[in-house]
């Protein structure tokens, strides 16, 4: 098991051959298990909306249940750097509510947290950072702007989006973040952006040239063989695994082969 990171150990890998390995996290039983796994960090994301609660979209988590959820990760690992997802608006309805926010997140058991996009709020990531919080900024498809998007689609394609991308992160960078998610942006423009930036890039969707990689727990594990965009590597088939079990478990017990005698109390 590797020792729990720190930003300063996130500032060294930008000019390491080792790359930054995140997972998406929701919950102590997973949180427990990624806790003896060589994972550099956790990402307590606001996906969690979707994958753990079945919404359509992350904007109807809020700090409540992100905070939730932070707490039982951080239990289940405490040896792991944990970022917790700022949710959607919580960082839009003043300086007063956003650190309210912050605070709620950082005193569940996050080490940092996560804003997604840089446009209109570069001074409060900044005001954050100057209060002892870490910050880790997210840049391409934001899931929370996904209906101002039109969509989950790819962002950067055009010259001038994709060097507005590399502006924010440059901006980004300016306001104190440690390091920068950038999610499912061309890998030009991720690269250009990894090279130009003097934090670590962590990529979904971004290509190879980023500082790290992060994918969710369940996605990773092949939990929805139905979910497979062009970003994602299933490392197992979980969904076959897992469904494979509980039949088996089913048929045990319609053969009346489960429990056992060595499984029973005499």
């Amino acid at each position: 098991m590797a020792k729990q990171m720190n930003v300063l150990d996130f500032a060294a890998r930008k000019s390491s051959p080792h790359k930054i390995s995140m997972v998406t996290c929701y919950d102590f039983w997973s949180a427990q298990l990624l806790n003896r796994t060589e994972v550099d960090t956790l990402l307590v994301g606001d996906s969690l909306a979707m994958v753990m609660h079945g919404f359509d979209s992350t904007v109807h988590a809020d700090v409540d249940l992100m905070a939730l959820h932070v707490r039982a990760v951080s239990r289940g690992a405490p040896d792991k750097f944990i970022v917790g997802d700022m949710p959607f608006l919580s960082v839009r309805k003043g300086l007063a509510p956003a650190m309210d926010a912050v605070q709620a997140l950082m005193q569940a058991g996050a080490n940092a947290v996560k804003i997604e996009g840089e446009t209109g709020q570069a001074d409060l990531i900044a005001h954050i950072v100057e209060s002892g919080v870490p910050v880790m900024g997210h840049l391409g498809l934001t899931p929370q702007a996904v209906h101002g998007f039109g969509g989950h689609r790819v962002q950067g394609r055009e010259d001038a989006a994709a060097k507005a991308l590399v502006d924010s992160a440059r901006r980004l960078a300016d306001a104190g973040c440690f390091a920068v998610v950038l999610e499912c942006v061309p890998a030009v423009v991720a690269r250009c952006i990894t090279e130009s930036t003097g934090i670590p890039t962590i990529g979904i969707g971004a290509g190879r040239h980023t500082d790290g990689q992060v994918l969710v727990l369940q996605d990773l594990l092949g939990m929805n063989p139905d979910f497979k965009p062009k970003f994602l590597r299933h490392y197992a088939d979980g969904f076959t695994t897992v469904s494979e079990a509980v039949n088996r478990f089913h048929q045990d017990i319609q053969a009346g082969c489960f429990p056992s005698r060595q499984e029973s109390y005499a």
